[in-house]
């Protein structure tokens, strides 16, 4: 099923159209502002501290660690870039396991007392390079994306799954492998993980880290015990079972790491897997039907939002004295067009059964409406990337509008880093670095290769990895 590519759209009326075609009301800009007084140049205080304007860059992981979790010249450089970009809120740089059996891929960072001098070292370089570029650092956030990568963990090999569970899942045990008990992590198990995540936020404060992401999306640990509706014992359940893990570790810093500040990135809605459909197109279809009840934030369907719960979440967060609160949804294995809208799948992906802008919109609708009934929340958005040029347009439009508070950007600065920057200073956007989703950042990790932007940045297409990669692709 074939899309019109955003590049295609010349001007702000032509993308408008599109939206009109496919009835999306997504609020788009005719001009960008520039300068101190633009609307993303404006500052937000949180508790964590000044943020000096509306540009956060999400978490990026880049499966480029040494064995034993410590940063390289990769990691460097992607943090580096990070400082470059102009954006004043770092929503965690990239996720960092807790304990080594978290560990999505046996080149995740770790942190540890061993490592945390190295963790640290990417704070500094990054805040290092912000002050070179922008000269102004009081005004730049910076935290720390704590994780377990749970179902996801693959700690020691590549393509060696090593999954622990929350819960039993028919469709998601199939795929890796579970066909006993053996994965579930226990109530025991979760208090000990509860300690170690305490634990490794007492480290991230002595790296001089501002805040912490307790993460809880994509699939990984924290995001499934959130549906665990049907798992027994303390954390399944009722809503506040289920929840019994963030707020515990939320305890341990409170009482262990006074100062550090908190923040949660969610996957504040779900869908049922997807899978490739057997027409020639390999246009993704549900790997199950309703009723599907798996699903944080869904309607019961497996194909629908109910955004309920999700809001229940964030009174918690605001009851917990957490005011930073990072949206997305679903997850990058399992129903990838839903979280990280792309016109080019990952090599383990699909076609996307709809045009990307209808996932676009989703997320940024189910952002505004929690925002909406939360307003004291800082909220960053994200499902951006795909917009292409109109990126900016739509950005200023929602943060205008009350929609979010910042515009979360991902994919888009592998390949172009300095887009804040450039927006806030009225430059024209490099349109050789704008990303076109064509999702080799993902299909390189899924074979075994660190993440990069290959097709656009030189560095990574000069790269021996390219080659390796382009045979990959050749046989999709």
């Amino acid at each position: 099923m074939a899309f019109p590519r955003i590049s295609s759209y010349k001007n702000v009326d032509q993308f408008r159209e599109r939206l009109s075609e496919l009835s999306l009301d997504l609020p788009v800009d005719d001009e960008v502002q520039s300068g101190d007084d633009a609307v993303l140049a404006q500052p937000l205080v949180s508790k964590a501290g000044l943020i000096g304007n509306r540009f956060c860059i999400l978490p990026m992981e880049g499966w480029d660690g040494t064995a034993d979790g410590k940063p390289t010249d990769l990691t460097r450089r992607r943090w580096q870039n990070f400082g470059l970009s102009g954006a004043k809120l770092i929503w965690g740089g990239e996720a960092v396991a807790v304990r080594h059996d978290g560990r999505a891929n046996p080149n995740q960072l770790l942190i540890n007392d061993t490592n945390l001098k190295d963790i640290e070292s990417l704070r500094t370089l990054l805040v290092a390079t912000h002050a070179e570029h922008f000269s102004k650092t009081d005004d730049l956030c910076v935290g720390l994306q704590l994780t377990h990568s749970g179902r996801y963990a693959k700690p020691n090999d590549k393509h060696t799954a090593e999954p622990r569970i929350a819960y039993r899942h028919s469709v998601l045990d199939q795929r890796l492998g579970i066909d006993s008990d053996d994965k579930l992590l226990t109530d025991d198990d979760l208090k000990q993980l509860i300690d170690d995540f305490v634990a490794a936020c007492v480290l991230a404060q002595k790296a001089s880290f501002a805040w912490v992401d307790v993460k809880h999306c994509h699939g990984y640990l924290g995001h499934e015990l959130l549906s665990g509706f049907d798992r027994d014992g303390e954390f399944g359940g009722s809503l506040e079972n289920r929840t019994r893990f963030l707020r515990n570790i939320v305890a341990g810093i409170r009482s262990e790491a006074p100062g550090l500040e908190i923040g949660v990135r969610v996957s504040v809605f779900d869908f049922v897997p997807f899978e490739p459909g057997d027409n020639e197109e390999r246009t993704g279809i549900p790997s199950a039907t309703a009723p599907y009840q798996h699903a944080f934030g869904g309607d019961g369907s497996g194909l629908g939002i109910d955004l309920s719960e999700p809001s229940k979440f964030v009174d918690l967060l605001e009851e917990l004295d957490i005011d930073l609160l990072c949206t997305t949804c679903g997850s990058p294995y399992y129903n990838p067009h839903i979280q990280r809208p792309a016109i080019f799948p990952p090599s383990d992906g699909y076609q996307p059964p709809e045009d990307p802008l209808v996932g676009v919109h989703r997320q940024i609708a189910a952002t505004a409406e929690l925002k909406a009934k939360h307003p004291s929340m800082i909220v960053a958005g994200t499902g951006y990337s795909y917009l292409q040029e109109w990126l900016p347009n739509v950005g200023q439009a929602v943060v205008k509008n009350s929609m979010a508070d910042s515009v979360g950007l991902g994919r888009m600065v592998l390949s172009y880093p300095e887009l804040p920057a450039d927006v806030l200073a009225g430059k024209v956007m490099a349109r050789k670095k704008i990303c076109r989703t064509f999702s080799d950042c993902t299909t390189a990790p899924r074979n075994g290769i660190v993440s990069g932007c290959y097709p656009l940045d030189p560095f990574y297409k000069a790269m021996p990895e390219r080659e390796q990669l382009l045979a990959i692709k050749a046989d999709m």
